[in-house]
């Protein structure tokens, strides 16, 4: 079994916002989470009659829900982001390791849109022949 570079080893330490936001991402993904959220806007309704309704009750659940949602979008996507540039480079090393493979596509993500669409071309009518 191939031995990993000192380098980058697991036990590197992450940047103590890519730790929160990956453990953030962990929590905002599991069922509780999602019942707990479930059971804060059941509990927003149950108290509906005691404000009778009002504007103030409105915005409360507005304003809850447009800040959690704000903030959650940067944290996911940051995970998303470190994910898929984790992904892009074990498939550039597999790609670069591999005797025969177009070594030319191992960084294609970052090429233009243009070569995207050129190189799907090109690999679609080889894949048809």
């Amino acid at each position: 079994m191939a031995t990993i570079d000192s380098r980058y080893e697991h036990k590197a330490r992450a940047g103590s916002f890519t730790r929160f936001a990956q453990a953030f991402a962990r929590l905002a993904g599991r069922p509780v989470t999602i019942l707990a959220a479930g059971g804060l806007v059941l509990a927003w309704i149950a108290v509906g009659p005691l404000y009778h309704f009002s504007e103030t009750w409105l915005l409360a659940i507005n304003t809850v829900t447009t800040v959690v949602t704000f903030l959650m979008v940067f944290l996911i996507q940051h995970t998303q982001t470190r994910d898929t540039a984790a992904i892009q480079l074990k498939l550039s090393e597999m790609l670069l390791t591999m005797e025969g493979a177009a070594n030319r596509i191992a960084a294609i993500e970052h090429a233009s849109d243009e070569e995207l669409a050129l190189l799907q071309e090109e690999y679609r009518k080889r894949s048809v022949g």
